[in-house]
């Protein structure tokens, strides 16, 4: 990187940083290479820290940079397409899922919006599936399944088991009910705690959010939160992946 000093831009002087911060990575840097350090960087472009901070935020979260443990800042890979909706309808855990079941509780608390598309009262038991979607080892989302034990059939013999077996039957009752539709929303927003470390992210980082929540019988039967990668994903909707979301 060279040493340029920012002059007086109509734009906000992180974004003008960002820019030039984007031509080198571009032309000086290799992916998986690690970035000096902020005050070495900062020194350089003659900037504020805080406005260094600014720029590698909005790389990060363009996902040209990526923080890691232990390691610093470095250049990310291009970004992988994930396909998030197949053309065909389908419940969790059918044929061709590429979601795999950690584990499932009870709870008969969850989030107000989860509750609110679930229409259920607060106490009413709901079946909670935590799933993980890997790439060539790469840990790309984590999500959790939220499902009304009412509306699974067997649900007191699917208590008496732990871990992922009852993930995978709680996902089995799905598959036992007419699935009549399914709508999502994408929203951008920042990893929690749980969700950090199961992506090898760092607390607060910028994740896709998917809601997706599936219709049977009239109501909604089950609601996933996806929690996607927004440095390593590029999400895809529809048979051809025409559609897409932050192409990187």
């Amino acid at each position: 990187m060279g040493t340029t000093q920012l002059e007086t831009v109509p734009e906000p002087k992180y974004w003008h940083l960002k820019t030039v911060l984007s031509e080198s990575l571009d032309s000086e840097f290799a992916v998986g290479e690690i970035l000096p350090n902020e005050r070495d960087l900062a020194a350089r472009f003659g900037v504020a820290r805080a406005t260094l901070r600014q720029a590698l935020e909005q790389l990060e979260l363009e996902g040209r940079l990526q923080r890691r443990r232990g390691v610093g800042t470095t250049v990310a890979p291009p970004r992988v397409g994930v396909a998030v909706a197949p053309a065909r309808h389908s419940w969790p855990g059918a044929a061709g899922d590429d979601w795999q079941p950690l584990g499932c509780d009870a709870s008969g608390t969850v989030p107000a919006v989860v509750a609110r598309l679930l229409e259920t009262a607060k106490g009413d038991p709901v079946h909670i599936v935590r799933r993980s979607r890997v790439t060539e080892g790469r840990p790309l989302a984590a999500e959790l399944l939220y499902v009304p034990e009412a509306v699974i059939p067997g649900s007191a013999e699917i208590a008496l088991l732990t871990g992922p077996a009852r993930a995978y039957a709680v996902l089995a009752g799905l598959q036992s009910l007419e699935l009549e539709g399914q709508d999502r929303t994408v929203e951008l927003g920042s990893a929690r705690a749980e969700d950090a470390k199961q992506l090898d992210r760092l607390p607060g980082a910028p994740v896709l959010v998917v809601t997706t929540r599936y219709v049977s019988g009239g109501r909604t039967a089950a609601v996933a939160v996806s929690t996607y990668r927004a440095d390593t994903c590029r999400l895809t909707f529809g048979e051809s992946d025409a559609v897409a979301l932050l192409a990187g």
